[in-house]
C-alpha cells in the first residue's frame, strides 16, 4: 500500500492521505509505504531561489512513521529521475521496487517529466499491473482547501493560531543546539541556535515563542530567524534567546513554538542600536507569551510533537 506525495508540512490534508492509506494496509494485511522526494522537485528546478519549506527531511520522516507508516521512503530528486516519464516512474518504482497493491494519491498529485503523470496514467498502468490507483477527496477548512501554499502565507501573515487549525498541532521548528558567533552572549543575549541544512525557512522575522524540551514545561523565549544583516549573516539561522536561563544546550534537541511575529528583520547601524531594540523585543514578546499562556492555561509542558518541523543539526545537513 502507497501513498505520495510532496508532504510539506504534513498538515491535515497529508495526515488524512496518510492515514487512509494506513487504514487499507492494515485491512489488507500488507505494509503501508509513504513515498516522497528530497530535494522537494520545486526546490530542484529552482536552486537559485528555493522556495520555502515548512518541514525538513529528518522532521518529515518521523512524522510519516508517527502516523503509523511502516516504511518511508524519500527518492533522491536528481537529474536522473527529473527526466522519468510518468510510465517510467510507475515501472521502476511502484511495480518493480514496491510492489504497490495500491496507491493512494492527493487531489491534482502529478509527476514525472514535465509533470505528465496524473491519477489517469496511474489507474491505466495499474489496470495492466495489477494494482489500484486511488485519489482521496481534497480537506476543507472554513472553506478553503488545506494546502502547505496557504498555510506558508498564512504564516507570513503573522497568524499562528490559524496555521496551527491547518496544520493540527502549532507551528515549530526543531533541532540540534549547534555552536553560533557567541555574539549574542556578549550582547547579554546568548541564543540556542539552530540551522536549516542550506533549506530555506518558511519565516524571516523577530518572534514570541515557546522552547520545548529544555524541562518539564515550555520555556518563554524571543527568537530571531534570518540572515543576521547587522553581523554580515549570510546563512538563515535560528536563534532563540531563552529568558532568565543559565544552562548548556549545545547538542541539545529542542523545539521552537512560534507564538506572535514581532517585527522584520533589520539591519542596524550598530551593535549598541541593535541591543537596544533586542531589549524592546523581549519586553514585548514576555507580554505576548503572558497572553498566550493565559489564552491557553499553559502550565504543564506541552508534549512533544514528532510532526513539528525540524530544523537540520550537523547530522543533518547533507540532507
Amino acid at each position: 500500500m502507497v501513498c505520495i506525495g510532496a508532504f510539506d508540512g504534513l498538515h491535515l490534508g497529508h495526515r488524512a492521505l496518510v492515514r487512509h492509506t494506513v487504514a487499507r494496509a492494515r485491512a489488507l494485511g500488507v505494509p503501508a509505504v509513504a513515498l516522497s522526494f528530497e530535494p522537494l522537485p520545486r526546490e530542484f528546478f529552482a536552486p537559485a531561489a528555493p522556495p520555502p519549506r515548512l518541514l525538513l527531511p529528518r522532521a518529515k520522516a518521523e512524522g510519516l512513521l508517527a502516523l503509523d507508516a511502516d516504511q518511508v521512503g524519500l527518492l533522491r530528486f536528481n537529474g536522473e529521475l527529473s527526466r522519468w516519464s510518468g510510465e517510467e516512474f510507475v515501472q521502476r518504482v511502484l511495480v518493480e521496487q514496491l510492489a504497490a497493491r495500491e496507491v493512494w494519491v492527493g487531489p491534482q498529485f502529478r509527476f514525472g517529466k514535465a509533470r505528465g503523470g496524473d491519477i489517469a496514467l496511474l489507474r491505466r498502468m495499474g489496470e495492466a499491473a495489477g494494482f489500484g490507483a486511488h485519489e482521496i477527496e481534497p480537506v476543507h477548512l472554513d472553506g478553503e482547501r488545506v494546502s502547505s501554499t496557504r498555510i506558508r502565507e498564512i504564516l507570513l501573515a503573522g497568524d499562528f493560531a490559524a496555521a496551527a487549525r491547518l496544520l493540527g498541532r502549532p507551528y515549530a521548528i526543531g533541532g540540534h543546539v549547534v555552536r553560533g558567533r557567541q555574539l549574542g552572549r556578549t550582547l547579554g543575549f546568548p541564543t540556542a541556535n539552530l540551522r536549516f541544512g542550506g533549506k530555506t525557512p518558511a519565516l524571516s522575522g523577530i518572534y514570541a515563542t515557546w522552547v520545548h524540551g529544555i524541562g518539564e514545561r515550555p520555556w518563554s523565549s524571543v527568537s530571531s530567524l534570518g540572515t543576521r544583516p547587522t553581523v554580515a549573516g549570510v546563512e538563515p539561522l535560528l536563534e532563540a534567546h531563552l529568558f532568565d536561563f543559565d544552562g548548556d544546550l549545545y547538542g541539545r534537541r529542542i523545539e521552537v513554538e512560534f507564538v506572535a511575529h514581532l517585527r522584520a528583520e533589520l539591519k542596524f547601524p550598530d551593535l549598541a542600536t541593535l541591543t537596544q531594540q533586542m531589549h524592546r523585543d523581549a519586553a514585548q514578546a514576555r507580554q505576548s507569551l503572558a497572553l498566550d499562556a493565559q489564552r491557553r492555561q499553559l502550565h504543564p509542558a506541552l508534549p512533544p510533537d514528532p510532526l513539528r518541523a525540524s530544523g537540520a543539526d550537523a547530522a543533518e545537513t547533507t540532507a
